[in-house]
């Protein structure tokens, strides 16, 4: 099994258990919510209800609280219908959600309150459950078992609505991850033709010079540095620690080529080591300037590479002794660079800062302003 394969399975596992423990959260917040709610709801009746009728003559407080325990379970019962109810229409289009929610919670208000005054009547005064109803008094029971499903439902309603659309926003950022993770990877890959290329010349002029011995160490290293970026860097966001590595590869292969004409500097602060950033960042940097600083020159040419941290962003430098800013402008800087501009831009979507300065006395900088991701 291949580490991509390894990655998208750990991903997916990852998901369903966020989705598994958003489940588990949206049911205890519901009875919780459902146990409080109705205990609320008992104790508002008592004392607003049955403790005034304390003194008077007929009043029959067993009755009453057993009255009472069957309205609050009723409603109990009925209210858990409403969120199962709205569980299930919560997918469709949002007027179609509203209008069915609420169309449901009026009629479980009328079976409550058919449920509410048939208990009061048999219970309480021990008659007939549909004796003596009057529309007055159904009516003003109504209202109140009304209000009570609807209070119900519109909480039930934003709970639901609320956790789907934290759903659709969490696949909506899934998706543009995922499309971005598409982006970077199509760049980086397009950096490998245009990297062979370049090695695979600079081995066709050794031969042809018939400087084997050379051509053969340089094909070598460039198998090395190929096999390297296939096993630990074949993912669109690495390490500046990896980077390095691979930098080192890279160099290697290059400096058969040139020898002491190749001269490296680094100045790493430890600190970003483990910062994140687009895979292959630092190579085709170093190769445009080992390209016009190096190459066309026959003395020695330095290229130094610096990385530090500044408050909570990583500036990364490149710079060289070569010919020029204005000479490269004139020339242009091929693939390699604004491949390298669209990674970071795919990567850190605009948040970061690409420039080249012409330095004080000969060669370019390249300067890399990016946020410190660890």
């Amino acid at each position: 099994m291949n580490t991509a394969t390894m990655e998208e399975q750990i991903r997916e596992q990852n998901i369903l258990q966020l989705e598994s423990q958003a489940l588990f959260s949206q049911r205890r917040q519901f009875w919780t919510l459902q146990i409080m709610g109705w205990l609320a709801y008992t104790i508002i009746v008592f004392f607003a209800i049955i403790h005034p009728q304390f003194n008077a003559p007929d009043f029959n407080l067993s009755g009453q609280l057993a009255n009472l325990a069957v309205e609050a379970l009723s409603g109990f019962a009925l209210s858990y219908c409403q969120w199962r109810f709205i569980q299930i229409i919560v997918h469709l289009p949002l007027r179609q959600t509203l209008l069915f929610s609420f169309i449901s919670a009026g009629v479980l208000g009328l079976l409550y309150n058919v449920i509410k005054l048939s208990s009061y009547k048999v219970i309480v005064y021990q008659q007939q459950w549909n004796q003596g109803w009057t529309t007055l008094e159904f009516g003003g029971w109504l209202l109140f078992s009304l209000t009570t499903m609807f209070v119900w439902t519109a909480i039930f309603f934003i709970m639901l609505y609320n956790t789907k659309l934290q759903k659709e926003h969490e696949m909506l950022l899934r998706a543009q991850t995922s499309a971005k993770d598409a982006q970077l990877q199509m760049l980086r890959y397009q950096l490998n033709p245009h990297f062979m290329f370049n090695t695979m010349n600079a081995i066709s002029t050794l031969i042809y010079k018939n400087d084997n011995d050379k051509a053969n160490d340089m094909l070598d290293k460039l198998c090395e540095f190929l096999r390297y970026t296939l096993d630990k860097n074949a993912k669109p966001e690495s390490t500046l620690s990896n980077e390095l590595e691979l930098l080192d590869l890279y160099l290697s292969c290059e400096r058969i080529r040139f020898g002491e004409r190749l001269q490296v500097e680094m100045q790493i602060d430890p600190q970003v080591r483990q910062c994140q950033l687009p895979s292959m960042l630092l190579q085709p940097l170093v190769e445009n300037s080992i390209k016009y600083a190096i190459e066309p020159r026959k003395e020695a040419g330095t290229i130094k590479i610096t990385a530090q941290k500044q408050a909570n962003r990583i500036l990364i430098e490149v710079s060289d002794n070569g010919i020029g800013q204005n000479s490269k402008v004139n020339q242009g800087f091929g693939i390699g660079m604004s491949n390298t501009k669209a990674r970071l831009d795919a990567m850190f979507n605009g948040d970061y800062q690409f420039e080249m300065v012409e330095n004080d006395i000969k060669g370019t900088s390249v300067i890399i302003n990016i946020p410190y991701q660890k």
